[in-house]
């Protein structure tokens, strides 16, 4: 790779890192706190137009950026291997162990707000997973690792063909922005404050998951900014939903109700703030 290209690859990766970690983190305090019912807001799209630009111009600098994540220096390292590995857990199984594990605690502790992060996190988790399946079988984009992959190459429905056509967008970059956009979001309606310490915790930790995908040759640097917006907006419109439709069916049913005894033994019973 030539010094002119480095360069060139060097300033797309400070804009991908950029747009992924500032662009849900600025937008958590506008989509959480308007004491509205409105799910969108004419803010979301000058958001959006920014993650579409950012991806759009990253696509001619997507062959040198996998090169450069591939450099075999970082290949051969050992430590960037161990944590590409660790990270890659926390946007693959990752979030449904965790928001699991925190649902169990939060509902037999008696911790409410535990249990509600954790039912809006995989909430998240889960839509945004959908939305990136269904645009990963459209697309149709090969992989890097692909022979003579071609990081220009769509073709629509070829994700139907076999899991090498599923490059775009990263999967575990939303999941990974999923929930960390509806934990920056959750913690901002109780601790507004919280924000500026909460928010570059949870995407530098999502940014990191990102990267490590395109060290693992799986995707393109454009599949995680597309993966980083898709997953940033389910985060935030699934706390917002909630948070603006008290009372829905999901948030009855797994964080309002409860075992309590009766004189013939127990029964379900709800809490009326659900």
């Amino acid at each position: 790779m030539s010094s002119y290209q480095r360069r060139t690859a060097l300033v797309a990766l400070v804009t991908m890192v950029t747009v992924a970690m500032s662009g849900g983190a600025q937008t958590t305090p506008a989509d959480t706190s308007i004491p509205d019912r409105q799910l969108f807001h004419r803010s979301d799209l000058y958001v959006a137009g920014a993650f579409a630009v950012a991806t759009v111009a990253l696509l001619p600098a997507d062959h040198h950026l996998a090169e450069l994540a591939r450099d075999d220096d970082l290949v051969n390292s050992g430590t960037l291997r161990r944590l590409s590995t660790d990270v890659r857990f926390f946007g693959g199984p990752g979030p449904f162990i965790i928001g699991g594990t925190m649902y169990a605690v939060g509902r037999l502790g008696h911790i409410p707000r535990m249990a509600e992060l954790a039912l809006h996190g995989t909430e998240a988790v889960v839509a945004g997973s959908v939305v990136a399946g269904v645009i990963k079988v459209a697309a149709g984009r090969e992989r890097p690792y692909a022979l003579n992959a071609d990081p220009h190459d769509f073709n629509f429905g070829g994700g139907l063909r076999s899991d090498t056509t599923k490059s775009f967008p990263s999967g575990h970059a939303t999941a990974a922005f999923s929930a960390a956009a509806a934990v920056v979001a959750e913690t901002h309606e109780w601790w507004p404050q919280s924000t500026w310490y909460v928010a570059p915790l949870m995407y530098g930790g999502a940014t990191a998951v990102g990267l490590s995908r395109m060290y693992d040759n799986q995707h393109w640097a454009s599949d995680v900014v597309m993966g980083a917006a898709i997953g940033t907006f389910a985060g935030l419109k699934v706390v917002r939903f909630n948070h603006t439709h008290t009372g829905n069916k999901l948030d009855k049913w797994f964080l309002g109700t409860r075992i309590v005894p009766t004189g013939n033994g127990t029964a379900l019973a709800w809490n009326a703030e659900f």
